[in-house]
């Protein structure tokens, strides 16, 4: 069983890379599992990961590198025991730290185990030239990678690109870097398939650390269930598109530099529509995606947000969301969530294999 972790930041677009890579390694004939890590209480990537032959599994409420070690141990062996992958593929939260999940798993005693090269994706447009002034998370992120990918090549000027690949090299000089598209899928992207195909090293650790403080990131997840038949697809991307903007505009008010992931969906009978907001800078990026069947209309928000406390995120999302649903006359219900500790070693798997 061969293990693929693709870290990388908040919004750096692991979940559109993770979704070719096992499409393309399941048409070549792998037997391939997903396991989604979500530091929120709600998932949201596990079904846009879901495809024939492929098992998708959730891990929500914390981060597999430290809180969810437990967790992450039953799934793997889980996953060994009644699904028998060739490839397991690791999409930690936007917090983790690639190298520890690696080294934890070394640990768990799983048979015919190895590793892909550590992957960390990178969106150039989210960081300054200057790399004293990245956190300490993504600086061990970056540090931790075998093979760093500059991603969103597409929407990024060359300067920033080039300044992006400058800083990486000061703080990797020994990793390989890869500048794609994963949205395009350019056949930059198509050469991580062959790196991927590489043994990957160990790279010592001098400490253990916590990722959920270290990063000083507030995350709060909500599900909302909709009245059937009330919303159409231009309704909807109307609403995720304006959501997420008075959530940005509110976020701002607190920390007008603020970087994380707030990633917002719509599930209609036969679509859904999917939007996301990365910086306090940025345009809420909204599309619809057709054929995508749902058992019951319903809303599910992730956010992730540097230095904001987590009371005032909880108060901006949900009166938002309420606000613009009773705008657009939908009857909604929230959802309950069920109450856990992180680190408590309770699983918190939903398995989906279509």
């Amino acid at each position: 069983m061969q293990v693929m972790i693709i870290g990388g930041f908040l919004g750096s677009g692991k979940t559109t890379t993770i979704l070719k890579l096992s499409r393309q390694l399941s048409y070549a004939g792998k037997k391939i599992a997903i396991i989604v890590n979500e530091i929120g209480e709600i998932g949201l990537d596990g079904d846009m990961l879901t495809s024939p032959g492929i098992a998708t599994e959730e891990l929500t409420s914390g981060c597999i590198c430290c809180t969810l070690r437990i967790s992450m141990q039953y799934t793997l062996q889980t996953l060994e025991e009644e699904f028998k992958p060739d490839v397991v593929i690791i999409e930690p939260t936007g917090i983790a730290f690639p190298g520890q999940i690696r080294e934890e798993i070394e640990t768990m005693g799983l048979s015919e185990l190895s590793f892909a090269p550590v992957v960390t994706l990178v969106d150039p447009g989210r960081f300054g030239t200057e790399a004293k002034e990245i956190p300490r998370f993504i600086e061990t992120q970056i540090r931790e990678a075998e093979i760093l990918c500059i991603n969103k090549v597409d929407t990024a000027p060359g300067e920033i690109i080039l300044a992006t690949e400058r800083m990486l090299l000061e703080l990797n000089p020994e990793a390989r870097i890869l500048k794609f598209s994963a949205k395009l899928g350019d056949e930059q992207f198509e050469s991580l398939y062959g790196c991927l195909d590489l043994q990957g090293q160990e790279k010592p650790r001098p400490e253990k650390l916590n990722s959920v403080e270290l990063s000083e990131v507030s995350a709060y997840s909500v599900g909302y269930t909709l009245e059937s038949g009330l919303l159409s697809p231009e309704i909807s991307m109307a609403l995720v598109e304006e959501s997420l903007k008075t959530i940005r505009d509110s976020v701002k008010e607190i920390n007008p530099d603020f970087v994380g992931h707030v990633k917002l969906s719509v599930k209609l009978p036969d679509s859904m529509v999917k939007g996301s907001v990365t910086s306090s800078k940025e345009s809420p990026q909204v599309e619809l995606i057709l054929n995508r069947r749902s058992k019951e209309p319903e809303m599910r928000l992730l956010s992730a947000i540097t230095r904001v406390p987590k009371e005032k995120l909880t108060g901006i999302v949900e009166s938002t969301l309420e606000e613009k649903l009773r705008e657009a006359g939908v009857p909604f219900e929230k959802k309950e969530q069920k109450e856990h500790g992180h680190g408590s070693g309770q699983n918190l798997v939903k398995l989906t294999r279509a």
